[in-house]
């Protein structure tokens, strides 16, 4: 029987002999208890922030390698006295590309056993510094396993060490070169300097449409050592197809084929578009080069006037437009205002009942579900963004969302009914979050799964939703009336409201996050900045991370994109030019342009404690610390003694 002590009951000793199973001796647990004080006393690691990267693959893996320029910025700290801008220029285009540049040096003849001891010793340097803030521990996990024991010698060799040490040092790194291993350290090396660089990722959103190899993003991201994902209505649409959402399904391909992307459904995750093309060619030849486009439109349209038809709640009645087309006087009436269309040739529709699927229509859907349903990539990518993603996050004390919260004309939280349920601000996110997995995990059979999928469809484009956070997508007006008027998409009043600081901390608040430092890091909207719009807002309680990494945005933006960088000195964007191609960068050695703008500096470093995980070292360290006391004072017997 367990001897009465106070301070420590039934229940915290049962716990107590669990943890001492881990640390079975008094010594084990001051061995811990040391190191996680002192872990508490390392600079944080490094965060990046980035969101709305649409397929552009080849800028984000750019931006990837060069870890948002910080790769160039070790390197001016290590040689920025030593070696002329041009040689320091080829070492990170190095460290970028080890292999494409390997190759290409050699074929210039620059490759030699002198060449290699000197670019080994400096890639060693910059990886010492990038380094510098991490554990012993957490510096050999991060060790590539080939060259773990060589990296981690040589990583800690000191310059003052005597000569024996040097000439094993030496040694070490002359038995590399002689057995022709020296590119395949190098390639090591450069994947372990990458990794120091930046902690954690987080893509705020968003990765899918628009441009040519979302696919392609997603592989990087699986590779990653440590990265979160918080959904984007792009996203969610992908999530939703995947699930078998009829509607979502439709809209995937409809956005592929309308930004001319179709390699990414075809190539990269199976799916057939003959079968449209073919219908496409037969019926809306007419239509001219839109013919493809128009075909998957109007299926598009007509699933989406069957998911409105089911659910009145949506209160979506107005986006019901194939039913208001008046084809003998050529318009379409949108919010009681009539607009003339550029055509009436909708060959599949008919006026009496407008949402219904021909039975070629029918047959193009099924085959398009099945194909989504049966892809082995798709199923992969999904499953990662439902294990790392979510639709908000909280971490760091900063509030990470893709879209909004949706707010009512006076700025107060926005309710809105999920399954039968009000709920508004953090709830609201959380249901809806519930409903999206339960739309992707629930078997079959479950009667409530056409619910599931419908929700994906309201995520993507409902009128409240918080990933959208407007009023309608005018896609039916954009396609068929030229008056640009009726195109306007009202936002939700919380991107009026989001620049008071007031407000934000109105937000921050209802997610638990108090804290002067707090911050919202939002994406979805692109920041104008050739026009002087700041990304930063609300006196810096808001940060909004969309710069344009797209393509199609970078006149209007005037970047190509944004990376937040949350370090231990504090927080700075990054603002990128447009990346050419991974051929020049490796040619020529040229960089994406970034230029940097610290905004919120600290005083004193933001130290390991300063952050969600120290804040479980803490606790770990107090419990630990009831293990030591428990054994120290005979409540608990350690199974080995020292």
């Amino acid at each position: 029987m367990t001897p009465p002590f106070s301070g420590y009951d039934r229940q915290s000793l049962e716990y107590l002999r669990l943890l001492s199973e881990r640390y079975p001796t008094i010594q084990d647990v001051c061995t811990e208890i040391i190191n996680l004080q002192a872990i508490l006393n390392l600079p944080k690691g490094t965060e990046h922030f980035m969101s709305d990267l649409h397929g552009e693959f080849e800028a984000f893996f750019h931006i990837l390698n060069n870890c948002s320029g910080v790769i160039r910025e070790k390197v001016d700290l290590v040689f920025g006295r030593t070696l002329p801008e041009a040689e320091r220029s080829e070492l990170c285009t190095l460290i970028y590309y080890p292999e494409k540049k390997l190759r290409r040096l050699k074929r210039e003849g620059l490759v030699n056993e002198d060449w290699y001891r000197t670019t080994l010793l400096q890639m060693l340097d910059v990886c010492k510094e990038t380094a510098a803030k991490y554990t012993r521990s957490k510096v050999r996990k991060a060790l590539p396993k080939e060259f773990s024991y060589i990296i981690d010698e040589l990583l800690h060799a000191q310059p003052g060490e005597g000569s024996s040490q040097q000439i094993y040092h030496n040694k070490i790194l002359d038995t590399i070169i002689s057995i022709d291993n020296a590119d395949a350290f190098i390639c090591a090396l450069a994947s372990l300097i990458k990794r120091l660089a930046v902690d954690r990722l987080h893509i705020v959103g968003d990765i899918f449409d628009r441009g040519p190899r979302p696919d392609s993003i997603m592989e990087l991201l699986i590779r990653h050592h440590a990265v979160d994902v918080e959904w984007g209505n792009h996203d969610i649409l992908w999530m939703g197809a995947a699930s078998g959402s009829e509607a979502c399904i439709a809209t995937v391909v409809k956005n592929s084929v309308a930004a001319g992307n179709m390699a990414v459904l075809e190539n990269g995750y199976g799916i057939s578009l003959r079968r449209l093309a073919m219908f496409a060619q037969q019926v809306y030849a007419p239509a001219g080069p839109d013919a493809l486009l128009r075909a998957i439109s109007v299926l598009m349209f007509k699933l989406e006037g069957q998911v409105i038809l089911r659910h009145p709640e949506y209160e979506m009645e107005d986006r019901l437009l194939l039913g208001k087309i008046d084809r003998e006087r050529r318009c379409v009436t949108v919010e009681g205002k009539e607009y003339r269309m550029n055509t009436i040739f909708f060959p599949t529709v008919d006026p009496e009942d407008p949402y219904a699927l021909t039975q070629e229509e029918q047959e193009i859907l099924d085959g398009l579900k099945q194909d989504f349903h049966q892809s082995g990539p798709l199923r992969r990518h999904m499953q990662f963004l439902y294990e790392n993603g979510s639709m908000y996050r909280c971490y760091n004390q900063n509030l990470l969302f893709h879209g909004c919260i949706p707010l009512n004309e006076d700025g107060t939280l926005m309710t809105v009914t999920v399954d039968g349920v009000p709920a508004r601000g953090r709830e609201l996110m959380d249901r809806f979050e519930q409903i999206a997995r339960k739309a992707y995990f629930s078997p079959s059979w479950d009667q409530r799964k056409w619910y599931y999928n419908d929700s994906m469809w309201y995520l993507w484009c409902g009128k409240r939703s918080p990933l959208f956070g407007r009023s309608k997508m005018t896609a039916f007006e954009r396609l068929f009336v030229e008056d640009r008027s009726a195109w306007a998409e009202q936002k939700n009043p919380y991107y009026t409201y989001c620049h008071s600081e007031e407000t934000c901390r109105m937000l921050l608040w209802e997610f638990g996050l108090m804290s002067p430092h707090s911050h919202i890091i939002n994406g979805h909207v692109p920041v104008r900045a050739a026009e002087g719009e700041s990304p930063v807002k609300a006196n810096g309680k808001l940060i909004v991370i969309d710069g344009g990494f797209c393509r199609a945005y970078h006149k209007a933006t005037g970047i190509a994109g944004y990376t937040l960088v949350y370090s231990s000195h504090g927080m700075r964007i990054l603002s990128h030019g447009p990346f050419d191609t991974t051929e020049k960068a490796v040619e020529e050695n040229k960089d994406i342009v970034s230029h940097s703008d610290p905004f919120e500096p600290v005083a004193a470093r933001v130290m390991v404690m300063d952050t969600d995980n120290g804040n479980q070292i803490s606790e770990r360290i107090f419990q630990l610390t009831l293990l030591l006391n428990a054994y120290r004072q005979g409540l608990l017997v350690p199974s080995r003694f020292e």
